[in-house]
């Protein structure tokens, strides 16, 4: 007879060793016995991938302000010679600057060296207000609708982001906005007519005094629609182009590559974003003549420049808009990118 043994090397010598399989292990019954019998937790499952360590939102917000108030320290003068160009010609007159270099040596002639930076406390603050929320909203919802490694998300959903980001922006900024464009626009006015404000506050609170706080947001609306489109074409184009960029393989993700890809979201934003803009501008400026205001709203201010200035007056200005936009563009963006990369490795560690 065979052996019953089943395991090898038992029983007694000299018979024939035959492996009998043992039975199966029955199911258990109860949690706790299957309890036992489950993986750990570090076998089970494979370790989930580690979210990108990121700034907090109020180092997104303070950044996007600095970079904007860094970035208007160097194009002030070329925001002076776009607004007065934008006010040349206004109410069927004869243009009063046929170009740019018009406008700069008109300045220079008649307010000296430093009246090409006159307005610029009401360009800091804006920047510091709109720019701030702006960019700060735009690098919140980018992570929040971006992959859980940290990808982007698609096109859509940035130029989704860039107009809410504007908007909101945009409202907060609109009374420094005001100021910007009075300020800037005064010198072409005869001593007379001139509102002679020293500084954004000064601005500000006279506005306030003499006006009523409902003119610190003239033209919120267009000031808001300009925004939303600014924002739509140059944050998502932005973001697009620098992606096309490193994703041609003949990019690396440096400055240079920071600067083409602002450069082209700068002439998208520019063609887009000019009509919406000589509207606010006008706007912002107008006077009350016999008591009414100047513009009923900003169609009246489109019909307006059309029949008198002609279509393409809704560009006017378009060389110093983008003179001003693009390199406004390439500075904030440089320097929003290498504040966010030293941030990553002096406080992140990455």
């Amino acid at each position: 007879p065979e052996s019953p043994w089943g395991a090898a090397g038992s029983g007694p010598p000299g018979r024939r060793r035959v492996l009998v399989p043992l039975p199966p292990l029955p199911a258990p019954s109860s949690r706790r016995a299957r309890a036992r019998y489950r993986l750990p937790a570090a076998m089970a499952a494979a370790p989930a991938a580690e979210k990108p360590k990121t700034s907090p939102k109020a180092v997104k917000f303070l950044f996007g302000g600095l970079a904007g108030m860094g970035a208007t320290v160097f194009v002030q003068p070329l925001d002076l010679v776009k607004n007065r160009m934008q006010l040349s010609g206004a109410g069927g007159r004869s243009r009063e600057f046929p170009t740019s270099f018009h406008v700069l040596g008109s300045v220079l002639r008649r307010e000296g060296l430093r009246g090409v930076y006159t307005g610029l406390s009401a360009g800091l603050l804006r920047q510091a207000t709109y720019t701030t929320t702006r960019l700060g909203i735009y690098s919140v919802l980018l992570e929040r609708l971006g992959g859980p490694d940290g990808r982007p998300p698609p096109f859509l959903a940035k130029a989704a982001i860039g107009m809410t980001a504007g908007a909101a922006g945009a409202f907060v900024g609109t009374p420094a906005e005001v100021a910007l464009i009075r300020m800037t626009a005064d010198g072409r006015l005869p001593p007379a007519e001139r509102r002679g404000y020293r500084n954004v506050f000064d601005a500000l609170f006279r506005m306030a005094r003499e006006e009523g706080v409902g003119t610190l947001w003239r033209g919120c609306i267009p000031t808001m629609a300009r925004a939303v489109v600014v924002n739509a074409a140059q944050l998502a184009s932005y973001s697009q182009s620098k992606q096309f960029l490193l994703d041609s393989g003949h990019f690396q993700d440096d400055i240079f590559c920071h600067f083409c890809a602002s450069m082209i979201s700068g002439l998208v934003t520019t063609a887009a974003s000019m009509p919406v803009d000589i509207v606010k501008t006008r706007i912002q400026n107008m006077r009350m003549i016999d008591g009414k205001p100047e513009y009923r709203n900003g169609l009246d201010v489109l019909v307006r420049v059309v029949r008198q200035e002609g279509f393409f007056s809704l560009w006017k200005g378009f060389t110093p808009y983008y003179a001003r936009l693009g390199p406004h563009t390439v500075l904030t963006f440089i320097f929003l990118e290498q504040m966010n990369k030293w941030y990553r490795r002096l406080v992140l560690g990455d």
